[in-house]
């Protein structure tokens, strides 16, 4: 019970003081009452031993080393916050060795298959809005299918005035995504239909009704989970590989074409809304090796 207590009061803590995204938070509460059942509902009276043993046990588990390195977060943020609040006389996490975790080069949609996804979605106008502004503008699953129609660029009589999204990222911090012609022109079609798909009655109605992709659920937004859903047909439909296809390879795509254009790497990262430029350069990977290809093909002395 103390755990429950403890770590709701973390979370919290978390969302007032730090305005923590409903994502991470739901993470936490995961991670951490994860680590309260391993250890039999004393994760707050947990010393450094106990703590190493779970952590060693999510390995033996086969975990990735992110989703590992995420749980130490987790822990190392709410023994921070015990001790804060008097709770603790020590962190035992101090000393915890978190896994040595190797960033993976994403597997990038190629423009070619880009286009054929495109093509395929010409007659659903939501899918094909949804895929533009994937693509188009690199948001993240969560941002899109959060868009509410105040985020939208300003128009008038038809036209639009501007084209940057305002877009809230990680941290609820706010960015400006700009919109190319082609989302600038699926997002004016979706509109026209958009109003049709709104729920007919209160209170769902009412909750929906700020969302650009509006649903009858609970959230009143189409869902991460149905986005995805959607696109997987989406793949089977084009013949694309459906592991190559879901709302973040969109993104990655978004990313590395603009470098392979020649965008400057601190432009990427302020599109992307990264917070460490070290997380935009995995896409300068895709590239070196795009270019070591190159040399093995095209260069003499690689013949020998």
């Amino acid at each position: 019970m103390l755990d429950k207590t403890r770590i709701e009061a973390f979370l919290e803590m978390m969302s007032a003081e730090r305005g923590a995204a409903i994502n991470t938070l739901e993470a936490y509460a995961r991670d951490l009452g994860d680590a309260s059942a391993c250890l039999g509902g004393k994760l707050v009276q947990a010393g450094q031993t106990d703590l190493s043993g779970w952590l060693q046990s999510l390995a033996a588990e086969g975990l990735a080393a992110t989703t590992q390195a995420r749980k130490l977060s987790a822990l190392r943020q709410f023994f921070r916050f015990l001790f804060e609040e008097g709770d603790r006389s020590d962190d035992p996490t101090r000393r915890l060795e978190g896994p040595k975790s190797i960033r993976a080069v994403p597997d990038v949609l190629s423009q070619d298959e880009l286009q054929r996804l495109l093509d395929t979605c010409r007659e659903d106008v939501r899918l094909t809005c949804l895929v533009e502004l994937l693509y188009g503008a690199g948001l993240r699953v969560s941002e899109l299918v959060g868009l509410t129609l105040g985020a939208l660029p300003r128009r008038r009589q038809g036209r639009w005035e501007t084209r940057d999204l305002i877009v809230r990222g990680k941290g609820g911090k706010e960015r400006l995504c700009p919109l190319g012609p082609p989302a600038l022109l699926a997002l004016s079609h979706w509109l026209t239909l958009r109003a049709d798909t709104l729920p007919d009655r209160d209170p769902r109605r009412t909750r929906s009704d700020a969302y650009l992709f509006p649903s009858r659920g609970k959230a009143g937004h189409l869902t991460r989970r149905r986005l995805g859903q959607l696109l997987d047909q989406l793949a089977m439909t084009a013949g694309v590989a459906a592991h190559k296809v879901h709302p973040h390879a969109l993104r990655h795509a978004y990313a590395t074409h603009l470098l392979q254009g020649g965008a400057d790497l601190r432009a990427v990262q302020s599109l992307l809304g990264h917070a460490d430029i070290a997380t935009t350069q995995i896409y300068t990977h895709v590239l070196t090796e795009e270019l070591e290809a190159l040399l093995q093909a095209a260069h003499p002395l690689a013949q020998t």
